[in-house]
């Protein structure tokens, strides 16, 4: 994979600001704003433009809430999500440089997008239905698909990970990613299976976990049990969104997912509140994360 050069500006020279983001060579535009400084961002020619947005939020499990949609002016929409929408606190606009986008292309980033959130699987999604992919042009199609593209390279940068999904199969492996790793736990019937991806900790379809998560040990310090029901929370929404189903007792991760580190996913694999994974996942030559993810430093 070539590199890719992003240009940030801080526009207010705070890291918590307002932030533009931009990829040399691409039409697109984006623009990342607090709630707070709403007001800044509709004063801006972006405000105005056509374009796609992401209201963002997050719950009381910490989980991230999400809308996409989609403007002639992106500036007027939003003003009416003020009142419409309490769960968000946070706006990335995303328009092009050279206001090409069409009422059409809008509609089609839209679809696009909300299709990717869903096959990626980190957010929940507040769109109440998926539109239709509306019917542009041939060319029109090839150029909206390499502006999603480029979506899906520059989003993350701003930390939104809403449509960052896992790399085609097809395309070539680079040698910075993981060998697949392995934990079993027998008595807990846990045969599970994962592998760093795109620098994420990810455990792969098929594995085999805990189906039914142990309720908290009385005996625990107060941290521990908080930390315990966090991960039982976290397993119950898996189960309830279909990425974990339970059935004769073993539970069977249904879509790769992404945790935040290979101790976050080696707990929860396991119904526990805390796992070493460093030590815990091991390849099939015996290595384990830890040790891969140090090689070379010595």
């Amino acid at each position: 994979m070539t590199g890719k050069q992003i240009k940030l500006f801080l526009v207010d020279g705070t890291p918590g600001g307002l932030t533009t983001a931009e990829i040399t060579n691409w039409t697109g535009h984006v623009v990342s704003a607090s709630r707070s400084d709403l007001g800044k961002l509709l004063s801006r020619d972006e405000a105005q433009r056509t374009g796609v947005y992401f209201l963002l939020g997050g719950d009381e499990l910490g989980e991230t809430l999400c809308y996409i949609g989609e403007s002639d002016i992106v500036g007027d929409r939003l003003k009416q999500h003020v009142a419409g929408k309490d769960f968000w606190d946070r706006v990335v606009v995303v328009t092009s440089k050279d206001a090409n986008i069409t009422k059409a292309h809008g509609r089609y980033l839209e679809s696009r997008l909300i299709a990717l959130a869903k096959k990626a699987g980190r957010v929940d999604l507040a769109n109440d239905k998926e539109p239709e992919v509306p019917k542009l042009p041939e060319a029109d199609v090839s150029d909206m698909d390499e502006f999603v593209a480029h979506l899906q390279i520059v989003l993350p940068v701003l930390g939104v990970n809403a449509i960052r999904v896992k790399p085609s199969p097809k395309a070539p492996v680079e040698p910075q990613e993981s060998p697949v790793f392995r934990l079993i736990n027998a008595k807990a019937q846990v045969d599970a299976r994962a592998q760093q991806v795109d620098g994420e900790f990810t455990v792969l379809a098929g594995s085999a976990v805990v189906a039914v998560f142990p309720p908290v040990n009385p005996k625990h310090l107060p941290s521990t049990a908080k930390q315990h029901a966090a991960r039982q929370a976290e397993h119950e929404r898996l189960l309830a969104d279909g990425s974990i189903t339970a059935e004769g007792g073993v539970g069977r991760v249904a879509r790769d997912i992404v945790f935040k580190s290979p101790s976050a996913a080696g707990a929860l694999v396991q119904g526990r509140a805390s796992c070493n994974g460093r030590t815990n996942w091991v390849s099939s030559e015996g290595q384990t994360f830890g040790a891969w993810e140090s090689r070379g430093v010595d």
